[in-house]
């Protein structure tokens, strides 16, 4: 977690802790990245992570569905690359097997993290990691 603390202030971001609609959110026009507070660890690394992923790829808040979901996918897709690895991956089902929960719960990230990984894994993208 305080790797991805001090990614944020590397890209001048703030990270605070208050309630909202949703466990995350990034402000582009305050630089301000929002986590609910009250997650578990796992859960508030996952979120920075994405959060961190819609800073560095520079997307802007969106009512338009089409282009909100794209973002979203592109920000679990920058989280994962940026917390995981095919080998502790690999790892983690051969110790778990294929349930989403327990490779998870195995990786300390949440399902959607789990979830776009095993996307990159079939795009064979996953050598790239988060700059």
């Amino acid at each position: 977690m305080q790797q991805l603390l001090l990614r944020a202030e590397d890209l001048g971001l703030r990270v605070i802790e208050r309630p909202g609609r949703t466990r995350g959110g990034f402000d582009p026009a305050t630089g301000t990245i929002r986590l609910a507070p009250g997650m578990s660890r796992r859960t508030a690394r996952s979120v920075l992570a994405h959060e961190l992923g819609h800073a560095h790829l520079g997307h802007r808040p969106t009512e338009v569905p089409h282009t909100r979901e794209r973002q979203e996918r592109a920000a679990d897709e920058w989280a994962a690359r940026l917390l995981l690895t095919p080998q502790a991956y690999a790892a983690a089902e051969r110790a778990r097997g294929a349930h989403l929960a327990s490779l998870a719960f195995e990786l300390d990230v949440t399902v959607e993290i789990v979830v776009a990984f095993q996307r990159l894994l079939r795009q064979g993208t996953t050598a790239t990691r988060a700059a």
